[in-house]
């Protein structure tokens, strides 16, 4: 599996329930905050639906 950084540049206000719990899954927690993951199948797919408020790089 690949290993991705993500970083959150926009905020969350306005996005809805589904969008908040995927980025609280994903390990983002506050604006401007960056983690690693493995990229599975299932963080993909929450990654998918959040994109327009995260950053993606791979490593």
């Amino acid at each position: 599996m690949a290993k991705v950084r993500i970083t959150q540049v926009r905020s969350k206000n306005g996005a809805t329930k589904r969008q908040i719990s995927n980025l609280q899954s994903l390990g983002l927690r506050r604006l401007q905050q960056t983690v690693e993951i493995e990229l599975t199948p299932i963080k993909k797919g929450m990654l998918e639906k959040v994109l327009h408020l995260v950053k993606v790089e791979e490593i």
